[in-house]
């Protein structure tokens, strides 16, 4: 492909609903601009954009796809992304790198849920928006409806530039709002003009009215004009309108069916004459306040976005370059990582085809393999003139998964290759835990981790078997004691004598360990104090036999005795251990549970279910608070143990239209029978070991 100016590329991004019809809207503009000879299909599992095993597996997109096409002398960077909430991370790093974001809703379905968290993502990023109402030749479509709930949660400033010709079976083209003319589409998505039925001119009228007017008062001079009655043209009209994109006060609505090509070529069209190219943007700002213009003579800017493993090249690095411009065979600067990097060949891809470049300037977007040291979220630069841009922020992964090989021995390919998996998607989050000796991989839902242990499968051999999640739990005494430790051995020849008298009592919540000396009379010498704390610190992290780790305890030791040959280190770790677990036997334990603050926001017609379910998970509610949209956040503290699977339950029980966010707060009582359970579930565990 060859290298096109900066003011000649559109970055668009294609965000919306798992289901309304993105990725067969990236087809059929591959088909439309001569990119591809054949239109792919989803449900047979040939589109450019989905050609991961899992895609063609699940007939879903989990991972964004760059698609770039010519049109009308402009490059159009299409970034296919997921649709479903799981693969959100994905949406969310192409939306950083994009100047448009294409909003696709499907006229059957309408609004649904990511199309609002992709709006709402938009907004945070004031990044220029258009919508595509799609599938308007299906049946129970409504181009009317779509429109009014589109204005009722994105507002007026939603303005069709299009109307549909025909509805559901029926539906063959568009009414262009700024032509006034309807034009009718053959297979090939070819458009002719043709006449405006009777029945809709009216309607018609009065949108082109409402465009004008609109038109008419971005502008002082188009307004007088305009009141005295005189025409807008064309050129006019699309000015004000690439005006109002840029500004995203204006967001142009479009109408088609993708499958069918109608109304493809319109899109392009639009985005072409009013979408903004880099050069509209904002300045590129980096960490430390420094910016850079996107110009392809200024220094060398670029962001790594997303990382891919490729079988036969390996991992590939798709940046943006915000300035200066990307050379192949050329050496640049990690800022990130402080580190320089040898460049390769460069080169873009459609899909998973490789197109080579000799150079990528400002404002477009390339790839380049085997990088050595970059991740995603790193920025490249000229070291002469470094800066560091705002890294890709993944979401926080909500639900955790407990795995082990299934074979033994591949404990160390599995960690390769979760790590490899990790560098392709940063909204996975490994931890190792210590405590339960788990390996947990967290996820942002259940299919988010079945694609990830998929591609492990597949990419690095590595199978792996699902085992229980076990929670952090505590134990803690439940009150005072005193305990006696005793380590007396002999052996003939050197023994081993070290004997700890204890007090012991629990603290509250959160004091932590507190050990004291209070030793007289050198019954136990000072060289031998810390090895009884030492003891007794081994035996809290084994929680006296329980398996759970004991917290908030004071210790006294006040006496003991020693012997002049055989003391030792040791011997005195020994009897602090056996002196707390004396204090144990009399004294009891009682089993902790963390408890973690839970923010849940829904709309306010889920509220009392919400309240309910968390009730039943043995959730404090905390309260509630109204915000914006018809939405409030129920706060509450809820046992961990009792929303380990949260994320998949808050989206079943709401529609997908419920999320959350949580922190630990605390360690607290479990209650008596459920505590007798765990403990003794844990000892039939230990015992099977």
């Amino acid at each position: 492909m060859k290298t096109y100016p900066t003011e000649n590329i559109r970055n668009v991004v294609l965000v919306g609903h798992g289901g309304s019809g993105k990725t067969s809207l990236a087809e059929a503009l591959l088909y439309r601009s001569g990119a591809t000879t054949r239109m792919g299909k989803v449900t047979e599992g040939n589109t450019v954009t989905d050609f991961d095993e899992e895609e063609i597996r699940k007939g879903i997109s989990v991972s964004t796809a760059l698609a770039p096409i010519e049109w009308e002398g402009t490059k159009i960077n299409i970034l296919d992304t997921p649709g479903y909430a799981d693969f959100v991370g994905e949406m969310r790093a192409a939306m950083r790198v994009a100047d448009l974001a294409v909003f696709v809703v499907s006229g059957v379905d309408g609004v649904e849920v990511q199309t609002q968290v992709a709006w709402n993502y938009a907004e945070e990023l004031s990044l220029p928006r258009m919508i595509f109402i799609n599938k308007l030749d299906r049946e129970n479509s409504s181009f009317r409806r779509t429109l009014e709930q589109l204005r009722d949660l994105f507002g007026k400033g939603c303005a069709p530039i299009a109307l549909p010709l025909g509805r559901e079976h029926d539906f063959s083209g568009i009414i262009s709002v700024i032509d006034a003319e309807a034009y009718s589409y053959d297979d090939k998505g070819h458009r002719s003009t043709v006449p405006v039925p009777d029945e809709r001119r009216a309607r018609l009228e009065e949108v082109r009215t409402d465009l004008l007017d609109s038109v008419a008062e971005t502008d002082d001079e188009l307004l007088e004009r305009y009141l005295e009655g005189g025409e807008i043209t064309r050129e006019e009209i699309i000015r004000q309108l690439h005006q109002g994109i840029d500004d995203a006060t204006v967001f142009p609505v479009l109408v088609g069916a993708a499958t069918r090509l109608i109304g493809v070529d319109r899109l392009a069209e639009v985005i072409v004459s009013a979408g903004p190219s880099p050069l509209d943007r904002p300045a590129v700002e980096g960490v430390d306040g420094g910016t850079r213009q996107p110009k392809p003579d200024e220094p060398l800017c670029a962001l790594i976005f997303k990382t891919m493993s490729d079988p036969y090249v390996g991992r590939v690095s798709f940046f943006r370059v915000y300035s200066g411009t990307m050379r192949g065979d050329t050496t640049v600067h990690n800022a990130t990582q402080q580190t320089d990097e040898r460049v390769g060949h460069l080169f873009t891809m459609r899909g998973k085809t490789q197109d080579p470049v000799e150079e990528v300037p400002a404002g477009d977007i390339g790839a380049v393999a085997k990088l050595a040291h970059a991740a995603t979220g790193d920025t490249l630069c000229d070291k002469a003139a470094s800066i560091v841009l705002p890294g890709i922020t993944s979401p926080e992964p909500l639900l955790p998964k407990a795995i082990a090989p299934k074979t033994k021995g591949d404990e160390d390919k599995l960690m390769i290759g979760l790590q490899k998996l990790i560098e392709e998607d940063p909204s996975l989050v490994l931890e190792r835990n210590d405590e339960t000796h788990q390996l947990i991989l967290w996820g942002m839902g259940d299919a988010h981790l079945d694609v990830a242990l998929a591609r492990l499968k597949h990419k690095s051999g590595v199978e792996v078997e699902e085992v229980p999640f076990k929670v952090p739990y505590r134990t803690t005494l439940r009150g005072k004691g005193e305990g006696l430790g005793r380590h007396v051995k002999q052996s003939g020849g050197h023994g081993q004598y070290g004997i700890a008298n204890i007090r012991a009592e629990p603290l509250p919540r959160g004091e932590g360990f507190v050990f004291e000396d209070k030793i007289f009379g050198g019954a136990i010498p000072n060289q031998f104090i810390p090895s009884v704390e030492k003891g007794i610190r081994a035996a809290m992290e084994q929680g006296g036999g329980t398996g759970y780790p004991m917290i908030d305890v004071k210790v006294e030791l006040y006496d003991g005795k020693y012997h002049s040959v055989d003391s030792s280190d040791f011997a005195f770790q020994m009897a602090g251990s056996l002196a707390l677990k004396d204090v144990m036997d009399k004294a009891g334990v009682t089993l902790l549970e963390p408890i973690w603050t839970l923010e849940v926001l829904v709309p306010e017609s889920f509220t009392g279910d919400i309240m309910g379910d968390l009730q039943k998970r043995r959730g404090i509610p905390e309260g509630i608070d109204t915000v914006g949209g018809g939405r409030q956040i129920i706060r509450a503290k809820v046992p961990f143990a009792e929303i380990t699977t949260y994320a998949t339950d808050l989206r079943s029980m709401t529609g997908g239209q419920g999320t959350f966010s949580w922190s630990f707060s605390h360690y607290q009582e479990v209650p008596h029978d459920l505590a007798q359970k765990i403990l003794e579930a844990r000892k039939q565990e230990e015992a099977r070991a």
